[in-house]
């Protein structure tokens, strides 16, 4: 019988609920001796949104954009080393582009067989709701998608893990 889950991709976005998600993918692929990816995207569509809304300048946004590149290598190197503290190897990943679009995309290039992503906030308004996303990239995915919530459970569960 072949294993349902082999590949796992988790997406981190520098939030507390993504790094749930990292850990619990963690746990997922130690357990199943699944191979991990994870994923930072530099959302350029919100960059170029608040662009346009005039919110920030150009030379502002690349400013801005500068900062989430070093704010994607910071996570991803948290995201590693807790990896390494459990004996799981994981392959990160930095790119730039919609949110849903690079997901979906980065699936296909490693043929993951699941998508976790760290639990959804509440949404607070339409125009939440319309650019939440993370929310889209897991509407829109052909493909397992697991959220992970209940923080205290699953640092539990990675704290055991050996």
């Amino acid at each position: 019988m072949t294993r349902p889950i082999r590949k796992i991709l988790v997406y981190v976005d520098g939030t507390e609920q993504s790094i749930t998600a990292a850990q619990y993918a963690i746990v997922l692929a130690k357990t199943l001796g699944a191979d991990l990816f994870a994923l930072y995207i530099v959302d350029t569509r919100a960059l170029a949104e608040l662009v346009k809304s005039r919110i920030f300048l150009e030379a502002e946004q690349d400013e801005y954009r500068r900062d989430l590149e070093g704010d994607a290598t910071r996570y991803l190197n948290h995201v590693r080393e807790l990896a390494r503290r459990k004996g799981v190897t994981v392959t990160t990943e930095k790119t730039s582009g919609a949110v849903n679009v690079e997901i979906k995309s980065k699936m296909t290039e490693i043929g993951a067989d699941l998508l976790v992503i760290g639990d959804i906030p509440q949404i607070r308004s339409r125009r939440d709701e319309l650019y939440n996303e993370t929310e889209r990239a897991m509407r829109t995915v052909q493909f397992p998608v697991l959220i992970a919530k209940g923080e205290e459970r699953i640092w539990d569960l990675y704290e055991a893990l050996e």
